[in-house]
C-alpha cells in the first residue's frame, strides 16, 4: 500500500483524445470523493499537433514523468500532416516508444458485452448474441514482430524498387507473454462463456510460418507448468471465423504483435465497437491503459465520441495497480468503477452517436460521473 499515493502520468494525446480524457478525469474525481484519493493525476502535451507546434514530440518532463509514473493514461495519437523526417507518424513516442522503453511487453484488450449495448454485427446474429456470450481477454505481444526496426527499402535513382519488413520473434518476448496469458487463465474465475473451462487459445499461423511455429512450440512448453488450464489452438484465418461464431467458445487468448493487433479490433465489434474497446500495456514494473479507437480527426471538437473506452482503461489501471500493490483501496474503487458502469449501460440514456443515442462525450460522463456519487450515497 503507498500512503503517499499513486503518480498517474496522463497524455491525452491528439483529436479526440484531450475529450475522452477529460471525462475519464471527471470519472477519476468522482471516485476520489468522500475522502483523499490514493492518486495523483498530472497531465503533460505530447503527440502529432503538438509535434506541428513545437517540433518535439513531447517535452523531457514529459518523458521523465512516464518513467516515474505508477501507471499511465493515454488518450490517442495520431494527426493529418503530422509525420516525422523518417515517414513515422508524430507522436509514436506516446506510443510505440513507450512501449518499447519500458518494455510493455503485453497487451491486454478485454472483450466483454455489457447489458444495454448493441454490438455491431446486424440481422438475426445481433438478436442471438447476449453478454453472456462475449467475454474474454485477448494478450497480444507488445515489443516485437513486425514492430521492431528491421525494416527499410532498396531506393536507387530516386525510386523505391523493395521495401523490407522482416518478422521477429524471440525466445524471450514468446515466454513472458505466453506465461503472462496463462497466469489469466488461471485468474480468471468464470472460464469461457460457453462451459466455464479455464482455456487458453494459442493464435498463430504455424502451418506457414517459422516464427509462428516457434511461438507454437513455446507455448507447448510452458503448458506444462499449467496443467488446469485446457490447451486450445487456432490458425489465425480460422480464428477470424471462429471469433464470429462462437465467440462464447474463448476465455483467454493470446498471440504475436501483429496478428494480435488484427484480431483484438475484429474483437472489439463483438463488444460493440471501438468505442468500448480499451486495451492495457503491461511490463514487469510500469503500464500504460488507453483506449484503442485511435483520435478520429474528424470528430475531433464535436465533442461527440464514445468515451466509455476510456472509462473501461481507467477502471484496467486502478485494478491494475491495487494488484500490483496489494491495495485494496484501488480494487475497490475498481469494482465499484465496473459496476457503475454496467448499471449506466443497462439503463440506457448514456448511448453516444455510435451506439445509435443521443448523448455527447460530456454528457456521457456527466451521466457516469453522476452514478459514482449516487452509488456512494
Amino acid at each position: 500500500m503507498k500512503d503517499a499515493g499513486y503518480e498517474i502520468a496522463i497524455f491525452p494525446g491528439d483529436g479526440t483524445g484531450p475529450e475522452v480524457v477529460r471525462e475519464g478525469r471527471k470519472v477519476l474525481n468522482a471516485l476520489a470523493e468522500g475522502g483523499p484519493a490514493p492518486w495523483h493525476a498530472s497531465e503533460y502535451p505530447g503527440g502529432g499537433q503538438y509535434y506541428l507546434k513545437t517540433g518535439r514530440e513531447w517535452e523531457p518532463d514529459a518523458e521523465a514523468a512516464s518513467r516515474s509514473a505508477d501507471a499511465i493514461l493515454l488518450g490517442a495519437v495520431g494527426w493529418p500532416g503530422a509525420t516525422l523526417p523518417n515517414g513515422d507518424i508524430a507522436g509514436r513516442a506516446l506510443v510505440l516508444g513507450l512501449r518499447e522503453g519500458l518494455d510493455l511487453f503485453a497487451n491486454v484488450r478485454p472483450c466483454r458485452l455489457y447489458p444495454g449495448v448493441l454490438h455491431r454485427i446486424s440481422g438475426a446474429y445481433r438478436e442471438v448474441w447476449s453478454p453472456k456470450h462475449v467475454d474474454m481477454v485477448i494478450v497480444r505481444e507488445n515489443t516485437e514482430d513486425l514492430y521492431t526496426p528491421a525494416r527499410g527499402r532498396l531506393r536507387r535513382g530516386g525510386e523505391t524498387e523493395v521495401a523490407i519488413d522482416s518478422r521477429i520473434i524471440t525466445k524471450k518476448g514468446s515466454e513472458r507473454v505466453i506465461r503472462y496469458a496463462f497466469e489469466l487463465a488461471r485468474a480468471r474465475p468464470r472460464g469461457a462463456p460457453e462451459d466455464g473451462v479455464k482455456r487458453l487459445t494459442c493464435i498463430d499461423k504455424s502451418n506457414v510460418m517459422e516464427g509462428c511455429r516457434f511461438f507454437r512450440e513455446t507455448f507447448d512448453r510452458i503448458a506444462r507448468e499449467y496443467p488446469e488450464i485446457e490447451k486450445d489452438y487456432a490458425y489465425v484465418d480460422a480464428f477470424t471465423q471462429w471469433l464470429v461464431r462462437n465467440p462464447e467458445r474463448y476465455n483467454v487468448a493470446v498471440t504475436t504483435n501483429m496478428m494480435g493487433d488484427i484480431v483484438t479490433d475484429l474483437a472489439s465489434v463483438l463488444q460493440g465497437g471501438m468505442g468500448f474497446a480499451s486495451g492495457g500495456n503491461i511490463g514487469a514494473e510500469h503500464a500504460m491503459f488507453e483506449p484503442v479507437h485511435g483520435s478520429a480527426p474528424k470528430y475531433a471538437g464535436k465533442n461527440q465520441v464514445n468515451p466509455f473506452a476510456t472509462f473501461f482503461a481507467v477502471e484496467q489501471m486502478l485494478r491494475w495497480l491495487g494488484e500490483r500493490h496489494h491495495d485494496a483501496r484501488l480494487l475497490t474503487q475498481a469494482d465499484r468503477l465496473e459496476r457503475t458502469l454496467g448499471t449506466v449501460l443497462s439503463h440506457g440514456g448514456a448511448g453516444t452517436y455510435d451506439q445509435g443515442g443521443h448523448a455527447t462525450t460530456s454528457e456521457a460522463g456527466d451521466r457516469v460521473a453522476a452514478a459514482i456519487r449516487g452509488a456512494a450515497a
